[in-house]
């Protein structure tokens, strides 16, 4: 009973935590790239907006979808680690909730 409840009490496990850190540190290092070929960006900037606003579901992850969209789109900016900052604030700041 106490391992049911554990797994549906709302809260992420440190694995999938992990995950989805890992898989952000990659989407950083490639949402990078762009600089180095602009026209890049214009399919990059969507894809990438798409896939933040579906690993943190919420008004957190529409927040940071469109400001990896706009991020990802302009050429001073990008290199911002908008998916590792993004789960700085989910799991660090808002307590993973």
């Amino acid at each position: 009973m106490d391992q049911t409840k554990s797994l549906h009490s709302g809260k992420t496990s440190n694995h999938t935590r992990t995950v989805k850190l890992c898989i952000g540190i990659i989407f950083d290092l490639i949402g990078m790239s762009p600089s180095l070929f602009p026209p890049l960006a214009l399919i990059w900037a969507p894809f990438s907006a798409f896939v933040l606003a579906t690993m943190y579901k919420g008004k957190t992850g529409k927040i940071a979808g469109i400001f990896d969209f706009a991020e990802e789109l302009l050429p001073i900016v990008d290199f911002v680690p908008t998916f590792t900052i993004t789960w700085f604030y989910v799991y660090k700041i808002k307590g993973g909730k």
